[in-house]
């Protein structure tokens, strides 16, 4: 690629940045908002259905005990439910209440708005434009890794 940069430069800029965004939209949150492993544990519920918490905790890698703590403060607070499996009593299921729903869709509509006043306040037009071009290769990229 003379004159281009190497793809394994390219690979190393894209994890630098898109590493530090999500690092820095993760770092910021109010007090009361969802964990990291809370809304982890929310976004796998909301996208697959009711789970076993071991299942939860093998998806995401953590031991059964840290899902399991994190479960139960969803719990308390109304975001998940426990009912038995209905393949074999001896389980229990979790999944997303209707509070638990919201408390994502809001953690989103939050996190959007953080993103959205970022970009209005510090990019041009022609910055704007290139984000909105590289934001559908970042996705695509997402789903071949």
């Amino acid at each position: 690629m003379s004159g281009e940069q190497s793809t394994e430069a390219i690979a190393i800029a894209l994890l630098t940045s898109v590493g530090a965004l999500l690092r820095r939209a993760q770092q910021t949150r109010a007090e009361g908002e969802l964990t990291l492993p809370e809304r982890t544990a929310l976004s796998l519920l909301d996208r697959e259905g009711p789970a076993a918490s071991s299942a939860l905790a093998r998806k995401v890698q953590i031991t059964a005990q840290a899902m399991g703590a994190t479960l139960s403060g969803l719990q308390v607070r109304g975001l998940v439910e426990r009912t038995p499996d209905p393949q074999d009593g001896r389980r229990v299921l979790l999944s997303l209440t209707d509070a638990g729903r919201q408390a994502l869709v809001d953690k989103r509509g939050a996190r959007l708005e953080q993103i959205t006043h970022a970009l209005a306040d510090g990019f041009t037009p022609v910055e704007l434009e290139q984000l909105a071009v590289a934001a559908p290769l970042l996705a695509r990229l997402a789903r071949k890794i």
